[in-house]
């Protein structure tokens, strides 16, 4: 038996019914019961990803989905162009590091970008370190690169299949050996370095190889390395074992004065320990209590240190702290709160670096260390700015500029006159010029003002026939800022508008922003998502049947809890890696950090506002929900594809109507970090001719 739909496509003026067969999913009976409400949770066994039927399972919606974009007339066109899109040369920012400057390079389409080196900014670069000689399809990718005190090792991490387990590996930088133990089982960690001695890193304990990449992670702890040892010999620095489901975190002082130690019991909140390395201290100091506010140390400032803090300063600030006298009332501002809220502090030729966010763009200012105001930095205009700071003794340093039409930008920034020079242009086969961004506010359901960018071709008319795909994420006090896209590119050159919604739950206005799109405030990001698209209509962008949502991870709840709450607004819905299961999402990987932001099920008080939203409980069986592209992949360890599998399964089983709900799962690949290249185009490919098709485009 399975479940057959009829769908329509336009073919040169005629319309053709097309027949998907969707693989029957096996239903068990299987329960629980949250404070005397039963439950059903019949396709739980997809949660067991190493079992034989779930592959089995994985294999079927594959082959149908792969047959439905063989059926798209264009999808080869679309491919075509993505990849003439794709084909430019991508440039990382030079950092100076001993006698050479590093950046990164991808020609075009490469899998992996290339770490170059050279002796000055106009000699010869050459090849440094090649990813795309760690594996022979691309899936191993480099996460990370840390460079010793004086440049003498470097210690590098690598990714396989998008995973978020990763490894280091050390290399002398006189010789390019490699050198010691290769470091494993390092999961959400930096490396911090000691001098050349030796450096700090946070692992678990060895995973079991077959629950690795769905079993809940426990037991964070730091570790130092010394170089010319092996990793069965590192030093445990700190450990809670109290609190298994608490990550735990080291970092330096640039002057290699002060340990910190930051631990966190969620994606929000932290609290801070320090040591002084130069004293015969045990133990730690406490320097900032619980995990009520985000505490940052920027660096330490002769006996004391420099942090960044949203205590009674909802927007942050920073301020001087002696770490012998930690108590908040001890503690002298320095820079303090603005109107806009502080995003992040560099450090760099003796001066601090203030980003802060104006409406969801970037705004930087360059302060003395004492916090004297020294100049606002002129940047080319409305967009997202990152990469402000430096070595103290360097006088100047690079940072990028982007934007939705604006492909990223080097810029060299003297701290001394403040004046930026171009570096490195991005050329593309987009043109840029024949696009706009516009911002503009709508009032959300409870009357809150709520801003979005527009982009679209110049000019573009306010008839109601324009295509549009609406952005969001709303979620983890992250920002949605104005950042270039060559996918996204692609569908604005097919006249398409692309909108983004800086939603509720983000920190576009600081933490109060945050905690309206939070725990029981979550209902407050679905309305904002819904309401754009209202806005959108009521002002002739365009019209139900031409608006298509997008969003990944949170973004993926956003989605898929839109689409159940009003699948009469959306004709094309795209929810990827998201978090369906709102009741069971806490027992996978790292899932239980997340209880901050989301609440748990098995709290009385945050049930009923879990179950009243999630994705996976509110499907509706007779209904006519979007035309649904699932997306997630096998080695996704931060959202397990169990969310996607099953909400997959409901909704195939739910769904009545014309419109294709399908999943596409792929393999080697993770949340999303480290994919290839051509696993990027492909997915595009996908993406964007199902979305063209369904909402009734042809290819341009």
């Amino acid at each position: 038996m399975r479940f057959t739909i009829l769908l329509a496509a336009s073919l040169v003026g005629c319309t053709v019914f097309a027949q998907v067969n969707y693989p029957v999913t096996k239903k068990v009976t299987i329960s629980d019961n949250y404070f005397g409400n039963t439950i059903a949770d019949p396709y739980r066994w997809l949660e067991d990803d190493n079992s034989e039927e779930t592959k089995s399972w994985v294999q079927q919606q594959n082959t149908v989905t792969s047959a439905y974009f063989t059926s798209i007339p264009f999808h080869d066109k679309v491919k075509a162009r993505l990849a003439v899109l794709w084909n430019y040369p991508k440039y990382g920012s030079p950092r100076k590091e001993g006698g050479y400057y590093y950046f990164s390079k991808n020609d075009g389409l490469q899998n992996q970008s290339i770490l170059y080196r050279q002796t000055g900014l106009n000699a010869a670069p050459e090849v440094f370190l090649d990813p795309n000689q760690f594996s022979t399809d691309g899936t191993v990718a480099l996460s990370g690169t840390t460079f010793s005190k004086n440049a003498k090792y470097l210690a590098y991490q690598i990714a396989r299949s998008g995973s978020d387990w990763q490894e280091a590996v050390i290399m002398d930088l006189s010789t390019k050996r490699l050198i010691d133990d290769t470091i494993r089982w390092i999961k959400f960690s930096g490396i911090t370095w000691k001098g050349d001695e030796g450096f700090y890193y946070s692992r678990y304990p060895m995973p079991d190889a077959t629950t690795k990449l769905s079993k809940q992670n426990q037991f964070h702890k730091v570790y130092y390395h010394r170089i010319g040892t092996l990793q069965a010999q590192d030093v445990l620095v700190y450990e809670d074992n109290e609190h298994p489901l608490r990550n735990v975190g080291a970092d330096l002082t640039d002057n290699g004065r002060f340990l910190i130690i930051s631990t966190t019991e969620g994606t929000s909140g932290n609290e801070l320990w320090v040591k002084d390395l130069t004293k015969d201290q045990e133990g730690y100091t406490h320097l900032v209590n619980g995990f009520k506010t985000d505490p940052d140390v920027v660096d330490s400032y002769g006996n004391y240190l420099l942090l960044k803090t949203n205590q009674d300063a909802p927007n942050f600030k920073v301020v001087l702290v002696d770490p012998t006298q930690p108590m908040s009332g001890n503690w002298k501002t320095i820079i303090a709160e603005q109107p806009e809220v502080l995003q992040s502090v560099g450090t760099g030729g003796g001066y601090l670096f203030c980003s802060y966010l104006k409406n969801a763009s970037t705004r930087v200012l360059q302060y003395t260390l004492e916090g004297k105001l020294v100049r606002e930095i002129q940047l080319p205009g409305i967009g997202t700015a990152s990469g402000f700071g430096g070595k103290p003794t360097e006088k100047s340093f690079f940072y990028t500029f982007t934007s939705y039409t604006y492909p990223p930008t080097i810029f060299n920034y003297d701290v001394e006159t403040g004046v930026s020079t171009l570096f490195r242009k991005t050329e593309t086969a987009f043109n840029s010029d024949n696009y706009e961004t516009k911002q503009v506010f709508f009032t959300s359901k409870d009357g809150t003002r709520v801003p979005m960018f527009i982009t679209g071709k110049k000019g573009f008319k306010l008839n109601g026939t324009n295509p549009v795909l609406v952005y969001g994420y709303g979620g983890f006090n992250i920002p949605q800022t104005p950042g270039f896209s060559i996918s996204n590119a692609f569908w604005l050159e097919q006249g398409g508008l692309y909108v983004v919604v800086n939603l509720r739950g983000g920190s576009e206005y600081g933490e109060s922003w945050h905690k309206a799109g939070m725990l029981n405030n979550k209902q407050n990001v679905f309305d904002d998502f819904i309401g754009a698209a209202e806005f959108l209509i009521q002002n002739k962008y365009t019209q139900k049947g031409l608006i298509a949502i997008r969003g990944g991870s949170n973004g993926g709840l956003l989605v898929g809890a839109c689409m159940t709450q009003r699948p009469d607004l959306f004709k094309v819905a795209l929810p990827a890696v998201g978090v369906m299961d709102m009741l069971r999402y806490h027992l996978f990987t790292i899932g239980w950090a997340w209880a901050v932001e989301y609440g748990r099920s098995d709290k009385a008080d945050q049930y009923p506002f879990l179950v009243k939203y999630s994705p996976l409980h509110n499907l509706i069986d007779g209904i006519n929900y979007p035309a649904t592209l699932i997306t997630t992949a096998d080695h996704d360890d931060r959202v397990v594809p169990a969310h996607s599998f099953k909400f997959a399964a409901r909704l195939q089983e739910a769904h009545r109507g014309v419109n294709p709900v399908l999943i596409r799962i792929e393999t080697k690949a993770g949340h999303g970090a480290g994919k290839p290249t051509s696993k990027q185009i492909e997915e595009a490919a996908d993406i964007w001719s199902f979305t063209m098709h369904n909402l009734g485009l042809s290819f341009k």
